[in-house]
C-alpha cells in the first residue's frame, strides 16, 4: 500500500485545494493530510479558523482518508510517525523540494517528494483572493493589503 501525505493550512477550502487533494490521492492508495497548526503558520497571516475545525473540514473531503493536526513543535514528527511513501506538494506551496528531501534524509525517511503541477483554473482558487474580494465587497474598496502582506 502506497501512503501519500499532503500538508497545508486549509483555512478557506476552494477548488484549488480540492484539485490538489484529488491529484495527491492519485499518487497512492491512502491519502493522509497534515493540517498546519496555527502557531506554525509563518508564510502568511495566522488562520482565524480554529485548527480542529480546519482538520474536520479537510477530513470530510472524499479524497482524504484521514486528516491530522501537525505537531506544535516539530513539523517532521507526524511524518516520522506516519512513514509515508510520498509527500505531495501543491504547485504554490512554499516548501523547497531540495531542502525538504534533505531534511527527510537526515531523519531516515525515504519518502519521495512530488510537486503537483496541476492547478484549478478559476478566479477564486486562492484564499488570499477570496479574502480580498470579500473585504472589497463589504467595504466597497480594495483592501490596502491582502492577508499575505502583499499589495
Amino acid at each position: 500500500m502506497v501512503r501519500v501525505i499532503a500538508t497545508g493550512t486549509f483555512e478557506i477550502i476552494h477548488p484549488g485545494h480540492l484539485r490538489f487533494l484529488q491529484e495527491a490521492k492519485k499518487l497512492g492508495d491512502e491519502l493522509i493530510v497534515i493540517v498546519a497548526r496555527t502557531k506554525n503558520v509563518k508564510h502568511k497571516p495566522k488562520p482565524v479558523v480554529p485548527e480542529e475545525q480546519r482538520r474536520k473540514v479537510v477530513e470530510s473531503i472524499r479524497y482524504v482518508d484521514k486528516a491530522v493536526l501537525g505537531d506544535k513543535e516539530d513539523i517532521f514528527k507526524p511524518i516520522l510517525e506516519l512513514r509515508p511513501d510520498i509527500i505531495a506538494l501543491g504547485h504554490d506551496q512554499h516548501f523547497d523540494e531540495k531542502w525538504l528531501e534533505e531534511e527527510l534524509r537526515k531523519r531516515n525517511i525515504n519518502a519521495k517528494v512530488i510537486r503537483i503541477k496541476a492547478k484549478e483554473p478559476c478566479e477564486f482558487c486562492s484564499s488570499a483572493k477570496i479574502i480580498s474580494a470579500l473585504i472589497e465587497s463589504r467595504i466597497g474598496r480594495k483592501p490596502e493589503r491582502d492577508r499575505s502582506g502583499k499589495n
